[in-house]
């Protein structure tokens, strides 16, 4: 979708998608990626899980953590379209590792432990809301797990604008 695409990632809390909303709010094309991408589906093939799958599961979170993923096809369509000086994908997925390659640079939102529960008690109706999200959300976050690890580590303890120009700045 652009001449340069940033993939923006991080655990759930870190700011991903309000960091999405602001760039688009300064005019830069950002795409949501775990509102326009996301679908549950195997990691490793990307085949979608059937209905009565989700549905058993439904309550599981770590179940729809790990199936949490970007459909392929779509993310290197729109890497592939020129038309756009620079796109930011800002999501997590769990098979980040089928399309990491393709992007020109990777950030990864960080917070510390005591801003990530904060952020957690914010939140309402929407993932990490629920206690067993809340306990995975921690557990993930302790671990580092599903965080790509030659990402450059972005600061996003700070204000949001802050964050943006951070961001901005390292991507020329």
């Amino acid at each position: 979708m652009a001449i340069r695409n940033i993939l923006i990632e991080g655990g759930s809390g870190t700011g991903k998608t309000t960091i999405a909303t602001e760039l688009e709010r300064r005019g830069y094309h950002a795409i949501h990626g775990d509102r326009v991408l996301a679908y549950q589906g195997d990691p490793q093939t990307g085949e979608r899980i059937s209905a009565a799958v989700a549905l058993r599961h439904r309550h599981d979170p770590d179940f729809i953590s790990r199936h949490h993923i970007w459909d392929v096809a779509r993310v290197e369509a729109l890497i592939a379209d020129r038309t756009i000086p620079i796109t930011f994908f800002c999501g997590g997925s769990r098979n980040f590792f089928r399309f990491i390659h393709r992007f020109d640079a990777v950030l990864v939102l960080e917070i510390d432990l005591l801003t990530l529960k904060r952020r957690l008690d914010s939140r309402q109706d929407e993932w990490g809301s629920k206690p067993a999200e809340r306990a995975l959300i921690l557990r993930q976050h302790a671990s580092r797990a599903d965080i790509p690890s030659n990402a450059t580590p972005i600061d996003a303890t700070r204000p949001i604008a802050d964050v943006v120009d951070d961001i901005l700045l390292r991507c020329g």
